[in-house]
């Protein structure tokens, strides 16, 4: 098992920054992923990484602009986010994959999520 909680997000005018940063806690040497939703849309892939730290993925729509790190001496994964766009507005989930050298990237195969954090870029 796996427990999530996200912190991070706000309110933040388009071309800035927020970071996002999740709290892990019970069998966290595990994949973990960022993704998002966006209102009338599906939840959609962000980015991921290994429990290493030493693979990184990213969907297109954010790559170069969105940082994934972790720090698994505080069980952390966090998600600086800069240049947002108002079409990065969604709320953002933190998932856990459960397994330790598997990063999926699709959200089928996260079986932990946390409750979420809203993101909002106003134009």
């Amino acid at each position: 098992q796996v427990q999530l909680v996200e912190s991070g997000g706000g309110l933040v005018q388009a071309g800035g920054s927020l970071r996002l940063s999740c709290a892990a806690s019970g069998r966290t040497s595990t994949g973990m992923g960022w993704f998002r939703q966006a209102p009338g849309k599906e939840r959609e892939f962000v980015a991921a990484i290994s429990w290493s730290g030493g693979r990184t993925y990213y969907a297109d729509s954010v790559k170069g602009r969105f940082t994934i790190s972790r720090d698994n001496a505080k069980n952390t994964v966090d998600l600086q986010m800069n240049s947002l766009k108002p079409e990065d507005t969604a709320v953002y989930y933190c998932a856990a994959s459960g397994r330790r050298l598997e990063v999926p990237l699709t959200r089928y195969e996260y079986p932990y999520w946390g409750q979420g954090t809203q993101v909002t870029v106003s134009s």
